[in-house]
């Protein structure tokens, strides 16, 4: 994107599946996360902690990540996050729908 950052408005309605992808990875706990799509668009997309807590929480209710408490050997306990098969089916869902909408945006711009 060369020296803009790419705005938030842009990728909002994808954060869902930003974070899906990541936990079908791994599980993951919050500030990985962040820091994870930070290092993946290269600093090109920064996701607020609190962007992501919001996500997450409606990943939870939705069925689509669980939650777990990791153990205390590597400093503080942290709340990891993991995919569940609904999430699984879910970012799929999103991804082809993602993908859709890239080709018709392509096609007009």
């Amino acid at each position: 994107m060369g020296t803009s950052k790419v705005t938030s408005d842009l990728l909002r309605g994808n954060t869902d599946t930003m974070i899906l992808r990541l936990l079908a990875e791994a599980d993951r706990y919050g500030y990985e996360i962040v820091k994870l799509i930070a290092e993946r668009s290269q600093g090109e997309y920064e996701l607020k902690e609190a962007t992501m807590y919001s996500s997450v929480r409606r990943l939870e209710t939705d069925g689509d990540i669980t939650w777990y408490w990791g153990d205390e050997s590597q400093g503080g306990r942290r709340k990891y996050f993991r995919i569940t098969e609904k999430g699984r089916a879910t970012y799929a869902r999103n991804k082809t729908n993602w993908e859709y909408a890239k080709r018709v945006l392509d096609t007009l711009l």
